[in-house]
């Protein structure tokens, strides 16, 4: 009973500490962080797919932000974003 109890315990703090780390997608360099590197990703006409793989890809990267740098393509969209700590 006592190791469910510590499972469950464990379990929810690691979700709300997962949470709290969520990447935010912001227009110009955010005060107090620093650029950490860039990323990119590829998806499909659609734009708001490609926004989700580049904030997938900054938690990913364990960024406190992204920024959203370029997007391309007439078929086939690809993004760039520079992630910020």
């Amino acid at each position: 009973m006592k190791n469910v109890k510590t499972l469950i315990a464990a379990a929810v703090l690691s979700s709300i500490s997962f949470a709290s780390f969520a990447a935010v997608e912001v227009q110009a360099t955010p005060n107090g962080q620093q650029k950490v590197g860039t990323i990119t990703a590829t998806a499909g006409t659609n734009l708001s797919s490609l926004e989700d793989q580049l904030a997938q890809k900054a938690e990913e990267m364990g960024a406190s932000s992204y920024r959203i740098t370029s997007v391309t393509g007439p078929n086939t969209l690809h993004g760039t974003a520079v992630i910020y700590k």
